[in-house]
């Protein structure tokens, strides 16, 4: 039963650790989608008032 339970506690473990990094990715991914749509909209209001893109 002590080997079983130190699989269980492990798994659990691994579980929680993957579980925070999709966490983390997901974060990183939205934070990149909010970046790009931003840029996007600056390039388009420079646009239409004639300025360069930079």
């Amino acid at each position: 039963m002590g080997q079983n339970q130190t699989q269980d506690d492990r798994r659990t473990q691994e579980r929680a650790e993957i579980t925070a990094r999709i966490a983390q990715f997901k974060s990183t991914q939205d934070r990149f989608a909010r970046e790009r749509e931003q840029f996007a909209r600056e390039a388009w209001r420079k646009a239409k008032r004639g300025e360069a893109a930079e």
